[in-house]
């Protein structure tokens, strides 16, 4: 288990970069989907349980969550996107916010994008891929909910995305279980490459 990301706690929430933290050290961002397994995620890699607020209420998260590692390292919970209920103001505001953290925010190390398994590669995600591709972004993307398919689906899921996205630089793709905690030494390490802890 890395010590590391079990330290991790809530530093501040905040609904656009003029509130977030100082732009140094290194962050790496989560996004996907609403209801794609995103806080699940960050709470099965920080192994805490309510670290990230897990909703049954689709499109609830409409801050940037930060959480620090240690004073130079942050995780950063986007808001979830692509719910239909979300009115369009916030979508357009969302599109904007994450267009200026992408080209503004120097601090970014990594992304790490998370698909549900069974519905991935959304249009939004599409688009989150794009924005990661166009400033060469380091990122991971997590098949969530691996548990809920069988294992032949699952690995034909991944051979799919992975040939899909084999053209990108810096894209790695992985299967993840938060419930089986399936694929947690695979993140854990490709996180450790975008925060510096080893070369």
């Amino acid at each position: 288990m890395r010590k590391h990301y079990h330290q991790a706690k809530f530093l501040l929430s905040c609904p656009s970069l003029k509130g977030a933290p100082a732009d140094e050290g290194y962050e790496v961002i989560f996004a996907g989907r609403s209801n794609a397994g995103k806080s699940s995620s960050i709470n099965t890699l920080t192994m805490q349980n309510k670290l990230a607020k897990v909703s049954r209420t689709p499109g609830r998260t409409q801050h940037l969550v930060f959480f620090e590692l240690d004073e130079d390292r942050r995780l950063v919970d986007l808001p979830g996107y692509g719910y239909a209920k979300v009115p369009n103001h916030i979508k357009n505001q969302w599109h904007k916010d994450m267009g200026e953290y992408f080209e503004k925010r120097d601090c970014l190390r990594g992304a790490v994008l998370v698909m549900d398994v069974r519905h991935p590669l959304k249009p939004y995600d599409k688009m989150m891929l794009e924005w990661c591709v166009s400033i060469n972004l380091p990122t991971q993307i997590i098949l969530t909910k691996s548990d809920k398919l069988k294992k032949g689906a699952a690995a034909n899921t991944y051979q799919q995305i992975k040939k899909e996205v084999k053209d990108y630089p810096y894209i790695d793709v992985q299967l993840f279980s938060s419930l089986k905690r399936q694929g947690l030494e695979e993140l854990w390490s490709r996180l450790d490459t975008f925060f510096g802890y080893i070369d």
